[in-house]
């Protein structure tokens, strides 16, 4: 059977499996298994086996992921983000749209600290979602701003969406997190500057605090020196390590989760029965991307070995377009399987067709790559699967529709096209900061 029909086939069988709502990483091991019986070529599935010992159980890399999903865990429980958004929250009292920028920016500083999206828009929306309806937000920029806002930490470093792309790519962890922080902070200042956008055109869905909630600067000074200090060093910890070259990933990594303990301990709110929580939870979350990653290596690998993937890079060589075309087309695929797949099966699918080509072409794969990362910014926002919609509205009152979710997000996926063009137009803006850190 040529390479084309098996394309298909494995392709209609994803779908299926997706839609009648089965987990992605069975539905992609699974696919891998019928397609390579109906390849007739079932033999190659011990080829699989190996590839996925190489690939995943073999790559020290991915320990990265478990250390930061812990990190992130800590960094909750030491509750260290409620004190500074409350802090920030005051601070802002007097501008109109204060409270939506302080998520903005609270968002910004967990995507720093943690990166991990359910845990980013859990703990914003806790702390904040009451609160703005309360003041007055409208629900839909609150949805909004919570939603999209939360979303950044698979862009902003550390993010372990980058971690599992630089295993699956020539590139290094270190390049991806230095290409990906000019954008994710300006992707991050795009959406203050949404928020102040509405707060001079529609002043009643973005309100100021009441004045009984204002107190003086020296104490609000105080307050955010005391709460923003920790936090900061945990950042610096990281990215510091890192960037200087004198940790990997996976080093800094265990530096992060360590520090966190530490801002526990310091806190005084270490307990042995969050501690074993954490670890609970982060064994469980670790193991479902994991579980992904073994699927989608199955289902690569099948793909493969049959002709598969072959077959569709050779379809996307011979279309006739110019390279910008080429690529467009290739962010338009990302950004439609964001409505369908979560970002792990994206980049696990899509890397191993695009980044042969892109080379080919004598593009900058960091900057493709970072492309890629800013429109998967996307796949938590658009309906019918996006993960930020869902994480939301189990923790939204009834007053805020889905509907208002929804809606609410809309602009912000806009922004995200922004920053995407903003980043193929401005090529530097992902590849400055990698060449003075990183020149080969």
């Amino acid at each position: 059977m040529g390479g084309e029909y098996i394309a298909l086939i494995m392709a209609a069988l994803l779908l299926l499996g997706l839609f009648m709502g089965h987990p992605l990483a069975f539905v992609l091991g699974g696919t891998a298994v019928l397609g390579a019986f109906i390849a007739g070529k079932p033999l190659i599935l011990g080829l699989v086996i190996n590839r996925i010992y190489g690939e995943v159980l073999d790559n020290f890399t991915l320990i990265a992921i478990p250390l930061f999903i812990l990190m992130a865990r800590f960094l909750s429980d030491s509750e260290v983000t409620d004190k500074m958004f409350e802090a920030l929250r005051l601070l802002m009292a007097n501008v109109r749209g204060g409270l939506a920028l302080a998520v903005v920016f609270i968002s910004v500083l967990l995507a720093a600290t943690t990166g991990i999206i359910g845990a980013s828009i859990t703990v914003t929306g806790v702390m904040a979602l009451r609160p703005m309806l309360k003041y007055g937000y409208s629900p839909r920029v609150t949805a909004g701003v919570i939603a999209a806002s939360g979303c950044l930490g698979i862009l902003i470093p550390p993010s372990i969406m980058l971690i599992l792309m630089a295993s699956y790519s020539p590139l290094s962890v270190g390049e991806l997190f230095a290409g990906a922080l000019i954008p994710g902070l300006l992707l991050g200042l795009l959406y203050a500057i949404y928020v102040v956008f509405l707060a001079f055109v529609r002043p009643k869905d973005v309100p100021r605090v009441s004045s009984e909630e204002r107190i003086s600067t020296s104490a609000l000074v105080k307050m955010l020196i005391v709460e923003a200090v920790p936090p900061l060093v945990l950042i610096l910890g990281i990215l510091g390590s890192m960037l200087a070259g004198i940790a990997t990933a996976t080093e800094a990594s265990a530096i992060g989760a360590l520090l966190a303990l530490l801002i526990v301990i310091m806190r005084g709110k270490f307990k042995w029965a969050t501690f074993f929580s954490a670890l609970s939870e982060t064994g469980r979350t670790s193991a479902m991307i994991l579980f992904i990653v073994v699927g989608a290596t199955a289902f690569t690998g099948v793909f493969n070995a049959t002709g598969g993937l072959a077959a569709v890079q050779t379809f996307m060589r011979g279309l006739d377009m110019e390279p910008w075309m080429l690529l467009t087309v290739m962010l338009l695929i990302v950004f439609v399987l964001g409505c369908f797949l979560d970002w792990t099966g994206i980049v696990l699918l899509s890397f191993p067709i695009f980044l042969p080509i892109v080379q080919e072409m004598g593009i900058s794969l960091l900057w493709f790559v970072i492309l890629i990362a800013v429109v998967l910014q996307t796949s938590f926002l658009t309906p019918p699967f996006g993960y930020a919609l869902f994480y939301l509205r189990a923790i939204s009152p009834p007053e805020v529709k889905t509907s208002d979710i929804i809606a609410g997000v809309m602009p912000f996926i806009g922004l995200i096209v922004v920053m995407c063009l903003l980043v193929a137009v401005f090529p530097d803006l992902a590849t400055w900061l990698p060449n003075k850190l990183y020149v080969k």
